[in-house]
């Protein structure tokens, strides 16, 4: 059956508004819900200035143009170009400057991986926040509807997130389906508030023009400055655009900001600030306050809704963060479940899941409440939107091949906003910023550890390794008893001969009639093609060399390659197949490389690591592990 130009087209048209309303739920949940807290916090918090006139229409001014400049410019214009194959996020962005090559890198280099590592870190901060002050801002709603529910707040805020967390091992692909016409639902709903009180004090549209954020920061100075980082919460789902560029597309993802959230933020910020106006008492909650007494409890009910949905764009994000680390080795291997079998991105991270949802009832507990949690928030984004904006100049630079002038120029302009937004943050240290930043060093000291740790290992490795020459012209030589069936020895080092294999041939004399040497490497890029994936190389003496080539969003699975082998010439019966792994026993010692504490959380995170065989689903009875003392 054929179809027409015109039939292809319209089913084109359809996909695209399809991914555009997935991205509706999944991209902008965050920003979406930061309606309930944000305009509330410039005026409600502690640095909050007093909601006259000139003040409303000075934020709205400062909001309107934050939109548009960091997000409708700097993320959705020049930061979504700087994909690595499709996918976005600040580990895809290290990647793509960072080439796979070997040779020593130049400390630039080393400093700027560095930075993406620390940007990288700071999300597993936003991951626990975002949740808390979501679900928390929603069900506070009920205080507004009457006095009864405050001490219920904590009690079901909790209940949610636990809800939340719990249902993370089921995956995301049924619920999924429905987050986008709930979020469409709640982006509606909002807009239709704003416009009603808009109606009423029409002038707030004037805050569209830059005068009136000029004449607010002429007229609180300093307390102006400092409630940027109230209106840096508006922008707190920014980094999501970049990172979930690979599920939904550069186009979907601008089509429903430009098309559905931004006017629907706009319409229902400027309404906020209208009631403002007219009744400058509904600042310690102009959100629900806009909302008529009958829709109160239905709006609480949606507004909880979406801030799950925000909830569950989070830590899905730190699920797929984890899972890039592990395979670009910044992480130890750790249990990786796939929830779906269509949709590669659907994952579940036991570890993650039951750390975040900790991490999350520790801030509900500690905080108590969303104001309070509103100065947690925003200190890890505005820092990972300032390495953002660092790493793409290097893109612009070195894969764009920008002039100097143009870079540098853009680069200023995007810096100069994200260190206003930064300073104006930091004073949040003290009021509970610290908490991401405390969490970020943590996981970029495991991190940078792990990775270092790793390096020194590897080259330890090749340090006992013998050349695989040497070795095939001795066994030539000297043939071992050889054995029916196939013996396949993993290693990193797809260079020489792996100590494993050695050990082996020492204590047990013998050989298969087959032996291959398995190495698996992660490249810099998200996916492998294919036809990529499996190098099989025949060196002589029954001796194969194969080499696996994943994604950094891939996860190998040994089956799989052995099946991809049988396509290029070399077939296994897994009946008489056997793998050898190595087990190392790592000893901290004095040697230099790595400081003695690090060598001991070294050994700690290898310990604790997934075993290879779980991790690269070996069959359990076809494995030997043959143990090794490593002194680090």
């Amino acid at each position: 059956m054929t179809h027409t130009a015109e039939e292809t087209a319209t089913t084109g048209r359809k996909y695209f508004a399809f991914l555009a309303l997935g991205a509706l739920g999944v991209v902008y949940g965050d920003i979406g819900t930061s309606v309930l807290y944000a305009l509330r916090e410039c005026f409600h918090s502690v640095h909050g200035v007093q909601p006259t006139p000139l003040n409303v229409l000075g934020i709205l001014s400062l909001i309107f143009w934050a939109l548009i400049i960091v997000i409708s410019i700097k993320y959705l214009t020049v930061v979504m170009r700087a994909d690595n194959r499709g996918e976005g996020g600040i580990m895809a962005l290290m990647a793509l400057i960072r080439p796979a090559r070997g040779g020593r890198e130049p400390n630039s280099r080393v400093i700027l991986i560095g930075l993406g590592l620390f940007g990288a870190a700071l999300l597993y901060g936003d991951s626990m926040i975002t949740p808390a002050i979501s679900v928390l801002s929603a069900v506070e709603g009920l205080e507004v509807a009457t006095p009864f529910f405050t001490r219920f707040i904590i009690p079901i805020t909790i209940g949610i997130l636990i809800g939340l967390f719990v249902l993370q091992s089921r995956g995301t692909a049924g619920i999924g389906a429905v987050f986008g016409p709930i979020m469409l639902l709640w982006f509606v709903v909002i807009a239709v508030m704003g416009i009603t009180h808009i109606f009423w004090e029409p002038r707030v549209l004037g805050a569209v023009d830059p005068m009136h954020a000029w004449r607010f920061f002429a007229h609180n100075q300093k307390q102006g400055f400092l409630v940027l980082g109230a209106v840096f919460l508006v922008m707190t789902g920014g980094e999501a655009l970049y990172a979930d560029m690979g599920h939904f597309g550069r186009n979907p993802i601008r089509l429903a900001w430009f098309a559905v959230v931004l006017p629907c933020l706009l319409l229902n910020y400027f309404g906020q600030g209208a009631l403002l106006i007219r009744d400058p008492s509904a600042a310690e909650n102009p959100f629900f306050r806009m909302a008529p007494v009958w829709a109160l409890y239905p709006l609480v009910a949606l507004a909880a809704v979406a801030a799950v949905i925000a909830s569950q764009a989070v830590i899905s994000g730190a699920f797929s963060l984890t899972r890039q680390a592990v395979q670009l080795g910044y992480c130890p291997r750790m249990e990786i479940d796939h929830t779906s079998e269509r949709q590669i991105g659907q994952i579940y991270i036991p570890t993650i899941n039951w750390a975040l949802l900790l991490a999350t009832l520790g801030l509900v507990l500690g905080f108590q409440t969303s104001s309070n949690l509103a100065a947690a928030y925003g200190v890890a984004v505005t820092t990972t939107m300032v390495i953002t904006t660092l790493l793409v100049f290097v893109v612009e630079r070195e894969l764009w091949h920008w002039k100097l002038l143009p870079s540098l120029l853009l680069t200023a302009f995007f810096l100069v906003i994200d260190l206003a937004f930064f300073g104006a943050n930091i004073i949040k240290v003290e009021h509970g910023g610290w908490f991401p930043l405390v969490v970020a060093l943590g996981v970029y000291a495991l991190m940078s550890t792990w990775k270092r740790g790793r390096m020194l290992l590897a080259s330890n490795f090749r340090m006992r390794s013998l050349p695989l020459e040497l070795f095939l012209k001795d066994i030539a030589a000297h043939p071992p008893t050889r054995v029916r069936g196939t013996a396949v020895f993993m290693t990193a080092n797809p260079e020489g001969v792996p100590p494993v294999m050695l050990h082996h041939l020492k204590h047990n004399k013998v050989l298969h009639e087959h032996v291959v040497l398995m190495s698996i490497e992660t490249r810099e890029v998200p996916t492998v093609d294919s036809d990529e994936r499996v190098t099989v190389e025949s060196l002589g003496e029954g001796v194969y060399r194969i080499t696996a080539h994943y994604g950094f969003i891939e996860t190998p699975v040994i089956p799989d390659i052995l099946d991809c082998c049988a396509a290029k010439g070399l077939k296994f019966k897994l009946g008489d197949t056997t793998f050898y792994l190595g087990r190392e026993t790592i000893l901290a010692t004095r040697r230099p490389g790595l400081a003695r504490w690090r060598k001991r959380l070294f050994t700690l995170m290898s310990r604790n690591a997934q075993s290879a065989s779980t991790f690269f689903k070996l069959p359990p009875n076809r494995v030997i592990e043959l143990g090794a003392q490593i002194e680090l």
